[in-house]
């Protein structure tokens, strides 16, 4: 008989939690999205796991060489409403650079390339952003590397924000691309076996602070 009432009751609970207009367990995560509209205004910090760097640069004419800088780190505000008024700021550590060659990522440290000992940093900082298209901008800024700083600007795209399945944290994705001459920021090694301009690739997910 106990056994009999016990079932009972557990079998109105189960009933009761899941009666139509029961208040649900936990609210559900917010949607992510594809509309910059719909971005969080604030202040965003790159996930350094997810923000890189593709370089790619032509190799005596006969293939494309590609490589990567993995120690970037970042700041960026974001406002939706007024999206021209948002900033970036990136730092790079030049000795990151990788080209997946062990002999090649020695001498990139070396004074001919990228004289890590002296300039061990390189920095992005940007002076304006113009939207191109809802999902598009052209970010404008100054690129200082060997101690040279030049006007920069790259398109970035948007991929989208939201909650992030893995971590939980609100996150915004974006892409980018520009060229730049190496021989601008007096990176001269090999002119012009190896090519002056270097096509740049940029991927970076930033989280909300």
């Amino acid at each position: 008989m106990k056994r009999t009432l016990a079932l009972a009751a557990l079998l109105l609970a189960g009933f009761t939690l899941a009666a139509p207009g029961a208040a649900p367990a936990q609210e559900a995560a917010p949607a992510l999205t594809k509309d910059p509209k719909q971005v969080k205004a604030g202040r965003y910090r790159l996930d350094p796991a997810h923000g890189k760097i593709t370089w790619s640069i032509s190799h005596l004419g006969f293939s494309t060489y590609y490589g990567q800088f993995t120690d970037v780190s970042g700041d960026l505000t974001l406002d939706p409403a007024a999206p021209d008024k948002s900033t970036l700021s990136i730092k790079i550590g030049t000795g990151s650079a990788n080209g997946l060659n062990d002999k090649l990522n020695a001498h990139l440290k070396q004074p001919d390339f990228f004289d890590v000992e002296k300039f061990p940093e390189a920095t992005f900082v940007s002076q304006s952003v113009e939207p191109t298209s809802p999902t598009t901008a052209r970010v404008n800024g100054t690129l200082t590397l060997r101690g040279v700083s030049k006007p920069v600007s790259f398109d970035a795209t948007f991929n989208q924000a939201g909650v992030n399945p893995v971590d939980k944290i609100y996150s915004v994705g974006f892409d980018g691309r520009t060229e730049i001459k190496r021989s601008d920021f007096g990176v001269n090694a090999f002119l012009p076996l190896l090519g002056d301009e270097v096509t740049l690739r940029l991927e970076g997910e930033f989280k909300l602070q």
